[in-house]
């Protein structure tokens, strides 16, 4: 696996990138040498916050934690990304090598799978060509979490949503 640890508004220490190597090496055994990890450490005041992203075959998995250190964060997301493979563990067979994940939980800790997923509500939206702060007014007019608009600058559809920091966020599809 290719483990990238980035810091913001700090650099992290060797230990901490130690720290993180091992851990993800329990990760790792789920995936192989193809994922790619991606560590950002952030130092705030109160707190410290850590993000694991890992891509693996198209499928993206993502936890963030934080504590009052980086090892701490660390090992909590770590331990909720393990939750998540467990939790999918059906669905992500499917795409990961089959009989992978089997292998590696021990029997008394294999998750049963949940009920299959349901959609409740369907929504059909209109899109009209809107400029990014157009959408981001309009979501909060309509006081929504996030909102789906075709970008009149690049002409594809792109959706802006609400971060936990406050600030907004813009997710551009890339084919």
């Amino acid at each position: 696996m290719k483990i990238t640890i980035m810091g913001r508004k700090c650099s992290p220490r060797e230990s901490f990138k130690e720290h993180a190597e091992k851990k993800l090496a329990k990760v790792e055994r789920f995936f192989g040498d193809s994922a790619e990890a991606k560590v950002v450490a952030t130092v705030e005041k109160s707190s410290q916050t850590v993000e694991i992203t890992i891509v693996n075959q198209g499928m993206i998995f993502r936890a963030q934690e934080r504590a009052e250190n980086m090892n701490e964060a660390l090992d909590k997301c770590v331990d909720s990304l393990i939750r998540q493979i467990r939790k999918n563990k059906t669905r992500i067979e499917k795409k990961l090598r089959s009989g992978a994940i089997d292998d590696l939980l021990p029997p008394a800790e294999i998750v049963e799978p949940e009920e299959e997923i349901e959609v409740v509500r369907s929504k059909i939206v209109t899109l009209k060509p809107q400029s990014v702060d157009e959408a981001i007014l309009q979501m909060n007019l309509l006081d929504h979490e996030f909102y789906v608009f075709l970008n009149e600058t690049t002409g594809g559809v792109n959706v802006v949503y609400k971060r936990s920091d406050g600030g907004y966020g813009l997710i551009e599809p890339e084919f």
